[in-house]
Formats: structure tokens, C-alpha cells, sequence
């Protein structure tokens, strides 16, 4: 490692939320090994993750939470104990490599005004993926369209470096968010703010979309997608578009969510059977909104 690249890496802190993710470590650890601060935030585990993190990254803080608090809260337990300029979100199906983390931090202070800064993603045969776009309520995101930074006004939090003193006095992740649309929300906030969130296309990083949770019971994992998925989205419609078009959206999505799983039953497809079931029971039973 070049003193050029450690000097950069001195100035982020990687932070890492898993649930169930012991299986990506390995990969993981390959590229984070080497950094001076990793914290590691586990959502209650129950396939050995924290054994696996103290084992595979020796010099990582573990953070074990006692019970499932979701993405945004564990993310919010990590971030308030940073103390780094940046502060890197890295999901654990994601492989990135020392220098692709040195070169976001030296975008950041190329670009000091970046409140946020994403690469661009891409999957395990190097395919990009639809990872920024403008708001998405506002425009439909599109994939490879930038060949050079560009401001945007929705950047996923799957590898996301955050400038900490313009993200503080913002505020992180909205509890309310379980799972999904959280990182919407916190890019939106920092849009309405008049904030910078800055894609750097050449900088690339491979992200294994929904392969960072694996357990005995796959089909349950898909009812939990789709029930936190049916709950960000009405709780996200209903704070940035008010209570009517909350309520408005929640009828829909219940009635859509019925019809939904009566097609996956006739189609006999278990996994989407479950994500069906999953979204329908999200949407029933979807707290009072504040």
C-alpha cells in the first residue's frame, strides 16, 4: 500500500451493518483488512456472524446489537460513534478493493461541497446497475448515463461515503425505516437542503444485489422483503407527500397486494408467494403514521 493511498485511508471510517451475512465475509475481509477503522454493526446474528468478524477482522469494532433494529438504526449506531472525516456505508455483498475506498476519499476532498459520493456499481459479471438517478418520484432512474462526476438527486447507500460534518447537522437514517427507502429518504433530505450527492462513475465496485442475508429459510426472507418493502414505501410517500397521499398510496398497495397473492398462488411460485404474502401483511398492518 502506497503512503499516498494510506494517508487516505486514515481519514474514513468503513462501516459495515450485517444480519446473517457470515458467508460474505471472506470477500469482504479481503478488501478491508488492511484499513486502520472498520467498524462492524451486527443486527443480531444468528449464523455466527460476530465469531466470523472477530475471527476474519481481528482490528474491526464490533458493535452486537441484542435484537434486530434494522438498517438505519444500526447504521446510526455506527455512524455516532465515527470520528474520522468520512465515514464509507459498505453493504457485505459488496467486494471493494483498498484503492477503490482511497480514491473516494480523494474525490471527497476534490469535491468538499459532496455531502454524499457513490461509485458505480456493478454485478459479478461487471454489468452496471441502476444505482443514482434524480429523485425518484421525479424521474425514472437510468443506468451508465454519466461518463464523468455528476450531481444527482438519489444515490444508493450500498457503498456510500459520507462527508460527516455536512451529513451531522442533517441528521442520519429515519428510524421509522425498517428496511428500504432509507437511504431515498436520507438523499432526499440532502437534496431539498441544497446538498451535494456526487456520482463517480470510474470508480467501480461489485455489488451482489440481495446476497447479503442467507439463512435455513429462504422463503421467509422474501416475506420479510416484501412486508418491510410495503411499510418503507407508505411511511416515505406519506412523510414527503403528506397524509392524504399516504393513505391514498396504502389502499392501492392493499388492494394490488390482494391481487397479487392470489396470482402467485395460482402460479404456484413459492418465493414470490412469500414476498407476496409478505407485502399484503406489511400493508395491514401498518402502524398509525405520525
Amino acid at each position: 500500500m502506497s503512503p499516498d493511498t494510506a494517508a487516505l485511508l486514515s481519514q474514513v471510517t468503513v462501516l459495515v451493518v450485517t444480519y446473517n451475512s457470515g458467508h460474505c465475509l471472506p470477500a469482504l475481509a479481503q478488501g478491508l483488512a488492511r484499513l486502520p477503522h472498520v467498524r462492524v454493526v451486527d443486527n443480531a446474528s444468528q449464523d455466527g456472524t460476530p465469531d466470523a468478524v472477530r475471527r476474519l477482522l481481528p482490528t474491526a469494532e464490533l458493535t452486537c446489537l441484542p435484537s434486530n433494529k434494522g438498517y438505519g438504526v444500526a447504521n446510526n449506531a455506527g455512524l455516532a460513534e465515527v470520528r474520522t472525516p468520512y465515514a464509507l456505508l459498505l453493504n457485505p455483498d459488496c467486494e471493494v478493493t483498498p484503492d477503490a475506498i482511497a480514491a473516494l476519499v480523494r474525490a471527497a476532498q476534490a469535491w468538499p461541497e459532496a455531502t454524499l459520493l457513490v461509485p458505480q456499481l456493478v454485478d459479478g459479471d461487471g454489468a452496471l446497475q441502476v444505482n443514482y438517478s434524480w429523485p425518484r418520484h421525479a424521474w425514472k432512474p437510468r443506468q451508465g448515463a454519466a461518463d464523468g462526476p455528476l450531481g444527482v438527486g438519489y444515490a444508493c447507500a450500498a457503498v456510500m461515503l459520507i462527508h460527516m460534518d455536512r451529513l451531522r447537522p442533517l441528521g442520519f437514517f429515519d428510524p421509522r425505516f425498517f428496511l428500504y427507502y432509507e437511504d431515498e429518504d436520507l438523499c432526499l433530505r440532502v437534496f431539498q437542503q441544497h446538498g451535494q450527492i456526487l456520482v463517480l462513475p470510474d470508480i467501480r465496485v461489485t455489488h451482489l444485489s440481495r446476497g447479503s442475508v442467507r439463512g435455513p429459510r429462504p422463503w421467509r426472507s422474501e416475506y420479510w422483503r416484501g412486508y418491510h418493502h410495503a411499510q418503507s414505501k407508505i411511511t416515505f410517500i406519506h412523510k414527503h407527500a403528506g397524509a392524504v397521499a399516504g393513505a391514498r398510496a396504502q389502499r392501492r398497495l392493499m388492494l394490488s397486494a390482494c391481487a397479487n397473492v392470489l396470482v402467485r398462488a395460482l402460479l404456484v411460485s413459492p418465493k414470490h408467494l412469500a414476498r407476496a404474502w409478505g407485502r399484503l401483511r406489511g400493508v395491514w398492518q401498518l402502524p398509525p403514521q405520525a
